[in-house]
């Protein structure tokens, strides 16, 4: 993804009924597992304890009918997680969503982005009214 900080981006979220949800968090975290075989350390990477990193693991796991990550028991590194395959398609197929859906509206992000105000100040950076 080549997107400056300031380049408007959709985000995408799929909601499973009735209370199971599929976005880029769980997929970042995904990919940080990928990246460090460790749930632990991938919540780090995203500023979350453990605790959350794991239930949200957890919460994959049980949301499709193949598991995401797979715990690994001790040994000489002292166990960590892994991808599954299905896990690793999970992240390629989310992230092709995401490029599908950007071009299927880039059109209407080019509109938005040429009636943006650049001047205007940012939400997060004004002073609460009084």
């Amino acid at each position: 993804m080549n997107d400056r900080p300031d380049d408007l981006r959709p985000i995408l979220r799929i909601d499973f009924p009735p209370e199971d949800r599929l976005g880029r968090g769980k997929i970042m975290l995904l990919e940080h597992i990928r990246e460090t075989g460790s749930i632990s350390a991938a919540g780090r990477a995203m500023d979350m304890s453990y605790r959350r990193a794991w239930l949200l693991v957890d919460a994959l796991n049980r949301m499709f009918k193949e598991p995401s990550v797979e715990s690994q028991r001790g040994g000489k590194q002292g166990g960590g997680a892994a991808l599954t395959p299905f896990g690793e398609t999970l992240i390629r197929r989310y992230r092709e969503m995401e490029a599908k859906a950007r071009a299927a509206i880039a059109d209407d992000l080019a509109w938005l982005e040429d009636a943006r105000d650049p001047d205007q100040t940012p939400v997060s950076d004004r002073s609460p009214r009084t």
